[in-house]
């Protein structure tokens, strides 16, 4: 890298798996195509302090440094949003579930894509600037929630907003929790699905599969109540943030998401009055605010999944009564302490067996010559000397 002025970033959770020059598409917006190829190629752009290319496929927690472009770039100028009718208007305050001068919460309604694409023109990033109010800048999202996904879907309100929240998503401090129903029920009641996942071939980096040599994936789940052997309702918590990871990992245990005919196949739909739709939905979000204290927040369910679960019997007050604030992965500290411990436990535990040992060796040759003592003085006559012979 050259002396100019240059900037560093962190990959997010949200854009493992992407290329390089779609993270620039979201993040960098304006910086022209031409010119990142151009830092590509003198070696300005890099990943982890590597080179990079335009093409390479990024990972969470990868550092991206790159020149700061100049304050007028050549090429094409960042696509202005579309005006905004009344009715997308109205859509985007009716999202909102929290607000604060750093964050929006948003409960996103499923069909509702989170970011625009190929014939994809109505979205949750293109209703932002109706949310702008008086702020000097756009709302900014800094995660992301597929289509057919509902829920809770954090926007970050100033630029230091976003870099606090991009860091704990990264970092894994945010925790998400959601809530599917899931055909038939898991023979257990809780686990963790560890499973690498990777993009499908073939599948234009659109569909996910389990690979041994794909990138690692955690998921946890448990279940909240049970329709006998037809479905359950589970809470989950992804503890990586893979593309589709939750729908992958119940759909790999056998127990798709209901609704998922994409990882599901005709297996994922129940016959009745139960919906078709995705039963997925982000239940809460729990983050530390940049303006100090934590952002907690839950968002309602959709009608569909609601009836959903009226229609399987379940209650829906079970869903918030489980206890799931436990820590994740105990802090370094903690897990040595308990470690040190458990070995002084086994120390102790062994110095008692030895202990115990040597008492029970003793006390047997006590209880031997306790009985023998009267076998001496009365029982048994002493031997005879042998007679001597004569000389």
């Amino acid at each position: 890298m050259n002396g100019d002025a240059h900037d560093t970033a962190v990959v997010a959770e949200d854009d493992d798996g992407i290329r390089l020059d779609r993270w620039f598409k979201r993040h960098r917006p304006g910086t022209p195509h031409a010119l990142i190829a151009r830092w590509a190629r003198s070696g300005e752009l890099t990943l982890d302090g590597k080179k990079a290319d335009v093409s390479d496929r990024i990972e969470a927690g990868q550092r991206i440094a790159m020149p700061v472009p100049p304050a007028a770039p050549s090429g094409p100028r960042p696509r202005k949003d579309k005006p905004l009718s009344p009715a997308d208007i109205a859509l985007a305050e009716a999202m909102v579930i929290h607000r604060d001068a750093s964050a929006l919460v948003l409960d996103k309604p499923p069909g509702l894509a989170t970011q625009g694409g190929t014939k994809t023109e109505s979205h949750v990033d293109g209703l932002l600037g109706a949310l702008q109010g008086d702020a000097p800048v756009r709302p900014k999202l800094v995660h992301r929630l597929d289509k057919d996904t509902s829920g809770a879907l954090l926007v970050a309100r100033t630029p230091r907003a976003a870099a606090w929240f991009a860091k704990a998503f990264s970092n894994r401090s945010a925790k998400k929790t959601y809530w599917a129903i899931v055909v038939g029920v898991p023979d257990i009641a809780q686990g963790e699905i560890d499973l690498p996942l990777a993009k499908q071939p073939g599948s234009g980096g659109e569909k996910m599969h389990v690979d041994e040599k794909g990138l690692p994936s955690k998921s946890r789940y448990r279940i909240i109540e049970r329709a006998g052997n037809k479905a359950a309702w589970v809470e989950l918590q992804p503890l990586t943030g893979r593309t589709h990871q939750l729908r992958v990992h119940m759909a790999a245990i056998g127990h798709p998401i209901v609704g998922d005919g994409k990882y599901g196949g005709k297996d994922a739909f129940l016959t009745g009055t139960i919906s078709r739709k995705l039963h997925l939905h982000s239940r809460r979000l729990r983050i530390d605010h940049p303006d100090g204290g934590a952002l907690d927040v839950s968002a309602p369910l959709p009608d569909h999944f609601a009836a959903s679960l009226d229609a399987l019997g379940f209650d829906p007050i079970l869903g918030d009564l489980l206890v799931e604030d436990e820590p994740r992965t105990p802090p370094k500290a903690a897990q040595k302490a308990k470690a040190k411990a458990h070995a002084k436990q086994v120390r102790k535990a062994r110095r008692g067996e030895r202990r115990g040992r040597a008492e029970a060796k003793a006390k047997p040759a006590g209880k031997v010559g306790a009985k023998r003592g009267p076998a001496k003085a009365g029982a048994r006559k002493p031997s005879k000397p042998a007679p001597r012979r004569p000389r």
